[in-house]
């Protein structure tokens, strides 16, 4: 995975500097502390120091274009012109966070009226005066139609401040994620399903990335070359992994394994960072059987950072792979029922679950059928972990364009349907019939992601980075 990387320059006045004696020091000072806490793992923080000229500024934009940076903050010191922030952003053509941070709570001043010497009195609020040019520098990136975002806070001691700069830092590195993303789309769509077709092209414009055609012959031809010792080691590692149920019997233990091994060949084969499927299989003995024990191994790979989503629905794992880089997890999922004794929306899906935020350890049953679907075989049956979740759908809207739907809420204890699906509880502070009600106002496809904490505020974050409509219902 690529490291994101960071752009960080403060401004200043080159003017200030012979008159106001140990100001450009201090400052700098400033900014090291703000290079300081934008140090995060995964990350690389290209910073340029001070820029006080249009030359300089001008020469900090190549820089930043050379470093391939993929978000630059802009710490504001004090007054400077705009002359020499606009060639910077500019040539860099990436978003830019202005950084609007006191350095202090408050100015003293009763110290401050105490110092006597004007010359002294000025460079001290000088060095305070962050959010002087910022109405400046609004102006002039408005009139040159460059986006931009503000954070407005303290230097030291403001948690809720350095939470919003982690939170874009975040956003950032997901965003390089899914640009780097290689998704698989192995089969075809469900007919019928003409909410979940989804313009391909689209999703390359909006989150970059790369969309790899798979055949099913392929899995099947890799199948073949399973060996029984691999088979052997896959089926020991289902038992550690999964909690499997004494009715699955070892035929079916062994189909599911060969499967399971034959897909991280794939996986590996094409550099897959998730997945879409869905096949009948009819007519080819080997590509039913292929698909028909599918589920396992799927929902392995879900676990470990490749999350593959059923129905071939090509939104969803992409929904899938934001909430997962995200850390959050990311599971397929849609809302089937409600509880209107409980006010509570009941949400799952037959298929591979995301088996790392599981209430306890997933169960594997056997199905006689795969309802709507050709054959039979094992299946996962799990609840998300109980307490707070988000849940996110890429909607495919009527202006051509994708956007961001997303809703916060709370995976609750309970009855589930103990069919051999992912079955959760799940509470929303606006009640079960408004969450429903907002949420189909959306448009979005019936399939959603659901993932393990609150995070909406960060994917409003991502959403800005790739200039795509957030819409939050909760």
């Amino acid at each position: 995975m690529n490291k994101v990387k960071l752009g960080l320059f403060g401004i200043g006045l080159e003017a200030y500097w012979p008159q106001f004696k140990g100001l450009k020091p201090r400052l700098e000072g400033y900014l090291k502390v703000v290079a300081d806490r934008l140090r995060h793992p995964g990350v690389d923080v290209v910073n340029l120091g001070l820029i006080d000229s249009p030359p300089k500024a001008l020469a900090a934009g190549h820089r930043f274009r050379q470093e391939d940076v993929d978000l630059i903050f802009l710490y504001v010191t004090t007054y400077a012109l705009s002359s020499t922030v606009l060639p910077v952003v500019q040539r860099a053509k990436v978003p830019v966070i202005i950084l609007n941070l006191s350095p202090a709570p408050a100015i003293d001043y009763a110290q401050f009226n105490r110092m006597g010497d004007r010359t002294a009195m000025t460079g001290e609020w000088l060095a305070h005066c962050a959010a002087c040019p910022v109405p400046e520098i609004a102006n002039v990136f408005n009139r040159a139609n460059i986006a931009f975002h503000q954070i407005t806070g303290m230097l030291h001691e403001d948690p809720v401040c350095w939470q919003e700069v982690g939170d874009w830092i975040e956003a950032a590195r997901v965003a390089n994620v899914m640009f780097h993303n290689r998704l698989g789309l192995m089969g075809h769509y469900y007919c019928g399903m003409l909410d979940i077709y989804s313009d391909l092209t689209l999703h390359c414009a909006t989150f970059g990335g790369h969309m790899e055609i798979i055949e099913v012959d392929e899995l099947a031809a890799m199948r073949r070359e399973v060996t029984a010792k691999q088979i052997q080691r896959r089926v020991a590692e289902f038992n550690r992994v999964f909690d499997v149920q004494p009715d699955c019997s070892p035929a079916e233990l062994a189909r599911a394994a060969r499967t399971s091994v034959a897909l991280d060949r794939l996986v590996k084969e094409h550099d897959l960072g998730s997945m879409a499927y869905y096949y009948m299989g009819r007519g080819n003995d080997e590509n039913e059987d292929a698909i028909s024990s599918i589920i396992l191994g799927n929902s392995m790979l879900t676990a470990r950072g490749i999350p593959v989503a059923g129905e071939y629905e090509v939104k969803n794992a992409q929904a899938m792979k934001i909430l997962d880089s995200f850390g959050v997890g990311g599971s397929f999922t849609e809302y089937y029922a409600m509880d209107f004794n409980d006010d509570l929306v009941l949400m799952g899906h037959d298929g591979p679950g995301h088996i790392a935020i599981a209430e306890g350890k997933t169960k594997v049953r056997p199905l006689r059928v795969y309802h709507g679907k050709v054959g039979r075989g094992l299946s996962v049956e799990m609840s998300v972990k109980h307490g707070p979740v988000t849940l996110l759908s890429v909607v495919e809207a009527a202006n051509g364009r994708l956007k961001l739907l997303v809703a916060e809420g709370e995976s609750v204890p309970g009855p589930i349907l103990e069919i051999g699906n992912t079955n959760s509880r799940y509470r929303f502070d606006i009640g079960a019939r408004q969450f429903v009600n907002n949420w189909n106002l959306h448009g979005p496809a019936h399939h959603c992601a659901v993932g393990v904490g609150h995070i909406a505020s960060k994917i409003e974050k991502f959403g800005k980075l790739l200039g795509m409509e957030v819409a939050r219902v909760c």
